[in-house]
């Protein structure tokens, strides 16, 4: 598989595929469970992050590389965004059907992969029409 096609790949789908693994294994994803650590801030106040809030810190990370990716240009463009838009349906599918997924760190990382793919066809749009305007 080349790097041109791995770059298709939406980000979050391994998000996903990760949450789902780690909740078939018994992690617990909901707001309020055991934190992972504890750390003393420079503050005093005590951080103690659990599984939903490394979670949702990864989804904004990931977020990120796919906005960035979203404005490339190219052939792939339009694959990469069916991809996101299949991975969004997937995400709210699990979201109101499958048990393990009907927590509100899935319900934001769903809500990213909504904001992925409306940013990738935004961006494309723009792109495309600015292209259009330089071009004419």
């Amino acid at each position: 598989m080349s790097f041109k096609a791995l770059s298709m790949i939406p980000l979050f789908s391994i998000i996903v595929i990760l949450y789902l693994v780690m909740a078939f294994l018994g992690v617990d994803f909901q707001l309020g469970a055991e934190p992972l650590f504890h750390l003393i801030l420079p503050s005093g106040e005590e951080w103690t992050p659990s599984w939903s809030g490394i979670f949702i810190m990864l989804g904004v990370v990931v977020l990120y590389f796919e906005i960035i990716k979203s404005t490339k240009t190219g052939s792939g463009t339009i694959v990469e965004h069916g991809l996101s838009m299949v991975v969004f349906i997937s995400c709210l599918m699990g979201f109101l059907l499958y048990q393990p997924t009907g927590t509100s760190t899935f319900l934001i990382i769903t809500l990213m992969s909504l904001l992925d793919v409306v940013a990738g066809f935004n961006i494309t749009i723009a792109s495309a029409r600015r292209d259009f305007t330089m071009g004419g």
